[in-house]
């Protein structure tokens, strides 16, 4: 079994797990709207658009797209980093968070189509395709370095309640405080 020690180290490392993911998430977005030519602003959860009604379909999709893709990126790159090098605790929170964050996003397309779900919706394929696709695709990636390691469940138990906790804080206050970043 691998270094699994819960401690203030991995706590920490988990917050600026979640934090870089929501962030680098929401870049993404950022980053291709503007790209696009469109004034966007960017909170801790979510991006808007200065003129929105002047975004085509194809164009918000291509936006939608930006997060999920290097949420995406970012799990692929930390599972291959400790698939075919070591454990690593510390950069771990970066593949589950990733998972959680897309996981979530799925759910959420049950009350409201969001990223993957109006992408999914886009193509024909209806809101919950490319969402169960995607988070189907994380677990895998999370399961294969479960056994890899040999991860406890209390280790994975106490990771996603860190996260949980840390991911409904970010939400929380891009909620009541609507922190404008860019």
């Amino acid at each position: 079994m691998s270094d699994t020690k819960i401690n203030f180290k991995y706590v920490l490392a988990t917050l600026a797990a979640v934090l870089f993911t929501w962030l680098l998430h929401e870049f993404a977005h950022w980053g291709t709207a503007e790209a696009l030519g469109y004034t966007a602003f960017m909170s801790l959860n979510g991006t808007s658009f200065a003129d929105y009604k002047n975004i085509t379909p194809w164009q918000h999709t291509i936006i939608s797209a930006a997060g999920p893709i290097i949420t995406l990126l970012q799990a692929v790159v930390v599972f291959l980093f400790l698939k075919y090098n070591r454990w690593n605790l510390y950069l771990y929170p970066l593949l589950f968070t990733a998972f959680y964050m897309r996981l979530l996003a799925g759910g959420m397309n049950f009350i409201n189509p969001n990223d993957e779900g109006r992408i999914s919706q886009f193509l024909g394929l209806g809101t919950y395709t490319i969402p169960v696709l995607v988070s189907t695709f994380l677990l895998y990636l999370l399961y294969y370095i479960t056994k890899q390691y040999s991860l406890s469940w209390r280790f994975q138990a106490i990771t996603l309640l860190w996260v949980m906790v840390f991911s409904a804080i970010l939400i929380l206050l891009d909620q009541f405080l609507g922190v404008q970043l860019l």
